[in-house]
């Protein structure tokens, strides 16, 4: 990108962005040629160093492959960060979307089955914040964006302790969702299970994926419960 193109991106004033770029490229994470500005590779550092900080997901990793080898669907894990929910691992099976995910990738919250998981582990004001925060879009035909339907579902997945997504987020794909908890039961990740629409319904994917699934997410909690 160019120093207008990044300026422009990140809502600052040339100066501003022109002062930052050259900073990180003084520190190895942007290049400059030909005034365009790369990200270099050592940005992944960047994202390895928390996942190396957390030893707990390298642990959880043969869980989540075990419950891959299990239900014969992809399964990923992530985490809340503002109104999103980032990639801390995934275990894919076979290609169902046409989104490339991977640590590091971010979807919104209020349309996924980990992001609704994530969202009932906070009260109800932080819920309404993120939700005036989040930029709420119709992704495909069946995508709920009234804010006060999502808070009622999203209280609903804090009753019943797990979320199911139907074609909301992308047009075939279908992904239910357990919390992974802390020793004090607070939410700090949530684990999925995600298949194709036409293949598994959607009564099929809570029949027979929902208890695999809550297990694996039983066993993580229970390993981060003893390592903290």
């Amino acid at each position: 990108m160019t120093l207008s193109e990044v300026a422009a991106a990140a809502g600052l004033t040339r100066a501003g962005a022109r002062r930052i770029l050259l900073t990180l490229v003084q520190l190895g994470y942007v290049s400059l040629d030909e005034r365009k500005f790369r990200l270099t590779a050592r940005i992944l550092d960047l994202g390895f160093a928390y996942l190396s900080s957390m030893p707990f997901w390298n642990l959880a990793e043969p869980i989540m492959e075990a419950l891959v080898e299990q239900v014969h669907e992809s399964s990923s894990a992530s985490v809340l960060e503002g109104t999103d929910i980032v990639y801390v691992l995934r275990v894919p099976t076979h290609k169902i979307m046409t989104i490339t995910l991977g640590p590091g990738s971010r979807l919104p919250a209020y349309c996924t089955s980990m992001g609704r998981v994530l969202l009932s582990g906070l009260d109800d004001p932080q819920v309404d914040s993120i939700l005036r925060r989040s930029k709420i879009e119709a992704r495909t035909p069946w995508t709920l964006t009234d804010r006060g339907e999502l808070r009622k579902l999203i209280a609903e997945v804090r009753a019943r302790g797990w979320a199911l997504v139907n074609q909301e987020l992308e047009e075939g794909l279908v992904s239910i969702s357990a919390p992974i908890r802390e020793r004090n039961g607070r939410i700090l990740a949530a684990l999925n299970v995600s298949g194709q629409a036409n293949r598994t319904s959607p009564q099929q994917v809570v029949k027979r994926f929902l208890p695999p699934l809550r297990a694996a997410a039983e066993r993580l909690s229970d390993l981060l419960r003893r390592r903290s």
